[in-house]
């Protein structure tokens, strides 16, 4: 008890959606964390059932929070902010699996930068294993609002083995400070799904902080276990915020270009693909994230 003491107290904090196994198997993992002060938190976004006794089982000591009706990935993020206690708060997603040495890596970052106002672990995919998702993200392209992974599905040769400043945390997996978040505010609930962290991050570093990629910290992703590979949530939710996005964070000549680059180039090129494929829902889908952003064209930049 008393080193866990002499050590600031790491507040793990996770989403369910009617996916109370995938949960219970992240919470699973927690015990091989060799970090001995945390306190875990699920939160509960309307899930048909109540998976608190499942989740306790699981993990007998943690918090549960049961939200009555679905805030996506932000708004839930922020009721377990709100329930949090931690000096450093660690949003994963709940299909993710840890690995012994993750939060003390990650804390490693705020003890030698200063600066740092975010930080992301290396990601592997968890059912490729040694294949790399995520080492870092390249900045978002001002032309088409989109951006890559560094490493994305390389094999892991240790060629991504150094921590390094990058642009944006993975959503799957960041640890803020709670003093940052006390600075900046929670996140952004305007996105629902997607995109958010990218905007965070992007508050964050105009209050002068840094994003982080830790190398030596791992995490291994199941991806897209809650919204499903290829869903009409996620195109609707990934038309509307990739615009959404822009829209708050980029200004001028940049804005410009991109409004140009995807009124006659994505547009296009999706109607086309969706119709090609017989996609009606993904066609409808995309057509109602661009009219979301056309009929909500007062709201502020971030």
């Amino acid at each position: 008890m008393s080193m866990a003491a002499n050590q600031p107290l790491v507040s793990i904090i996770t989403i369910n959606y009617n996916n109370v196994a995938v949960t219970c198997d992240l919470l699973l993992s927690i015990a091989c964390v060799n970090y001995p002060n945390i306190e875990v938190i699920v939160v509960d976004n309307a899930s048909a059932e109540n998976p608190t006794a499942a989740l306790v089982e699981a993990y007998p000591g943690i918090k549960v929070i049961v939200s009555e009706k679905n805030l996506g990935f932000a708004g839930g993020n922020n009721l377990g902010i709100k329930a949090a206690t931690g000096d450093y708060l660690f949003f994963v997603n709940n299909d993710t699996v840890m690995t012994a040495g993750l939060v003390d890596g990650l804390l490693e970052i705020f003890q030698q930068y200063p600066d740092a106002g975010i930080v992301s672990p290396k990601f592997h995919y968890y059912y490729a294993p040694g294949v790399i998702e995520f080492a870092g993200y390249n900045q978002v392209n001002v032309f088409n609002g989109r951006n890559t992974m560094v490493g994305c599905r390389k094999k892991d040769y240790g060629q991504y083995d150094k921590v390094s400043e990058t642009h944006y945390a993975h959503g799957g997996g960041m640890m803020v400070p709670a003093k940052v978040i006390a600075e900046v505010g929670m996140m952004p609930e305007l996105y629902f799904l997607y995109y958010e962290e990218f905007d965070w991050c992007e508050q964050i570093k105009r209050k002068g902080y840094k994003v982080y990629y830790q190398s030596n910290a791992l995490i291994y992703h199941k991806e897209s276990m809650s919204v499903g590979k290829h869903s009409t949530l996620k195109t609707f939710y990934l038309s509307r915020n990739r615009i959404l996005f822009m829209r708050r964070n980029v200004k001028g000549v940049p804005l410009v270009l991109f409004t140009c680059y995807f009124t006659f180039i994505t547009l296009p090129k999706n109607v086309a693909t969706f119709l090609v494929r017989r996609e009606m829902k993904h066609l409808q889908a995309f057509w109602k994230g661009i009219a979301w952003n056309l009929s909500n064209y007062n709201i502020k930049n971030s």
